[in-house]
């Protein structure tokens, strides 16, 4: 026995309404919204203006079309907030696997302001790890993690960040902004970064940039450990598998 086709509920059609406004936010009209869900007239009519009482929609008083209104923007405020206050959360399983994969030390950077911070820390097993702990400010110039955040940046945010002293830490350390701009396009190239023994002599690393929903990066991930351990060639498994987290990431965001 054939079953009857459910009925669609009310709140299944208010979010298909809202929904036909993606992904420009173009404005409809009643008859519009109509025809392209076959919903009946009065029904669209009577939810566009319900959605308009609340905000959620709002009416050109010329065209008498809709489009979406402050409500959804609030909305879509809180759930940007939400991804930036909950990246560490977001990441910390992909970051715990890579750190059981490769057996070292994995940490996730993100920006802030003109510096980068430890947002979170996976230490590796081995008896030689990394120093520096959850929350510590890493150089713009010289970690793995700044490095793909910055090659990856917009032209202005790159000049921003980089109008600011850039102080040797090790023999290593790159204080030329004309060769560290050389670097950065190397590595937008590559796709992944890496740190030189520049911040501290002995520990090396590779990273990868994390890009948010905006396709804006805003964090790294970053594997480091001794020298001898962490290759950056474009072969190695190490470059492949932080790149293939940070993009597992960035894909949640």
């Amino acid at each position: 026995m054939r079953q009857a086709p459910r009925k669609i509920t009310s709140i299944e059609k208010t979010l298909a309404i809202l929904l036909t406004f993606g992904p420009h936010n173009q404005e409809l009209g009643t008859v519009e919204i109509s025809q392209k869900l076959g919903f009946h007239k009065a029904t669209v009519s009577r939810i566009l203006l319900t959605l308009m009482r609340s905000a959620f929609l709002e009416q050109d008083p010329q065209t008498r079309k809709f489009r979406l209104g402050a409500s959804i923007l609030s909305l879509g405020s809180a759930a940007r907030h939400s991804l930036k206050t909950n990246m560490v959360q977001i990441a910390k399983p992909y970051i715990d696997e890579l750190r059981d994969r490769l057996r070292e030390t994995i940490v996730l950077e993100a920006l802030s302001g003109k510096s980068t911070f430890m947002a979170y820390i996976a230490e590796g097993p081995r008896r030689v790890r990394i120093a520096g702990t959850l929350g510590d400010r890493l150089p713009i110039h010289a970690a793995a993690g700044a490095k793909a955040i910055l090659a990856f940046s917009l032209p202005e945010i790159r000049e921003n960040l980089l109008d600011q002293e850039m102080p040797r830490l090790t023999p290593n350390t790159i204080t030329d902004t004309r060769i560290f701009k050389r670097q950065l396009k190397l590595i937008r190239h590559q796709g992944f970064s890496y740190d030189n023994e520049e911040i501290d002599t002995g520990i090396s690393a590779v990273g990868a940039p994390i890009f948010n929903h905006e396709k804006k990066a805003v964090a790294a991930v970053t594997v480091a450990g001794p020298s001898q351990r962490i290759s950056w060639n474009v072969d190695s498994p190490i470059v492949s598998q932080v790149k293939d987290t940070a993009a597992k990431i960035s894909t949640q965001l």
